[in-house]
């Protein structure tokens, strides 16, 4: 018993905290923010944004120190410095609108996640973001234009055979760009002609779908030619340029878009297409022949 009273006692006189090894009295807002972020994607977008503030702001890239220095700051320094750095996106860089609301949104969610570790004085209502203005031409692409896209791939090469396949995707299964590049090897089911993704905004809820026959016998045709037969966990379509030695490098959703793109023109397509249309057009496609029935599809 008065073993028990004295160790109480000397844990009284600890100082607050000391117990607790992960407790940082300066913490990394930035590390935790990108560990607090699932999607890749958005964690590449976050390292990029803020780099490039940080860099306008200080001449250099940000670490811990100048993270902390900018959190506590007065309101008033803080939004002129936002507010200078929105400015000379849009008028000296000028960035479209998506552009600059994406950078300012980083800032928001790294000053949000100092406000969580209680090392912030302010808050950036006061930077508004900038109006987007509707693209009102959603129609996509039609069934025989994207006929003519896929007759454009050279099968024969293993670029081609990639491309194919995530064409098919896009086309026979409305995937986003952000699920197929996310996709491993692992997530194929050749034999059930399925594949599997992460619910969009579901955490590590996972969704399996069917995949058409052409789609399947793409893919099939994609991983032997790769040879990533039996490989789990490696990204299902990986760049062709690995700058990472013998790691390779996950395929990132900017190819996509330039893949679609460049596809479209040489296709004689005038519009601005993206993945986000094709999906959009394979829906309504889907909805034309299930006579409207949006749960079939």
């Amino acid at each position: 018993m008065a073993k028990h009273t004295y160790s109480l006692e000397k844990s009284y006189t600890l100082t607050i905290g000391d117990s607790f090894k992960t407790l940082e009295k300066n913490p990394d807002v930035i590390k935790q923010l990108l560990r607090d972020t699932r999607c890749e994607g958005t964690r590449r977008c976050y390292e990029k944004d803020l780099r490039d503030f940080f860099c306008f702001s200080t001449g250099k890239e940000p670490n811990r120190d100048t993270v902390l220095e900018f959190l506590h700051l007065t309101q008033g320094q803080a939004v002129a410095l936002v507010l200078d750095f929105k400015s000379y996106l849009m008028n000296e860089r000028r960035f479209a609108e998506n552009t600059v609301n994406r950078k300012l949104a980083a800032i928001r969610s790294m000053v949000t996640m100092g406000r969580k570790l209680g090392v912030y004085a302010f808050a950036l209502d006061d930077v508004k973001s900038e109006i987007v203005q509707k693209y009102r031409d959603t129609s996509g692409i039609e069934a025989r234009e994207f006929a003519k896209v896929l007759s454009l791939v050279d099968r024969s090469t293993l670029k081609g055979k990639r491309d194919y396949a995530i064409l098919r995707l896009l086309w026979d299964n409305a995937l986003r760009r952000n699920e197929i590049y996310s996709l491993d090897v692992d997530d194929f089911n050749p034999q059930a002609k399925t594949i599997t993704i992460y619910g969009k905004g579901k955490g590590t809820q996972k969704t399996v779908i069917e995949l058409t026959q052409k789609t399947t016998e793409a893919i099939i045709d994609w991983i032997k030619a790769s040879k990533k037969t039996n490989q789990e966990y490696t990204p299902l379509f990986g760049s062709l340029s690995p700058r990472k030695g013998d790691i390779e490098d996950r395929l990132i959703g900017e190819s996509i878009r330039r893949l679609v793109v460049k596809l479209c023109k040489k296709a004689g397509i005038t519009k601005h297409m993206s993945p986000h249309r094709i999906r959009h057009r394979s829906i309504t496609t889907a909805l034309d022949h299930s006579n409207g029935n949006y749960r079939k599809v």
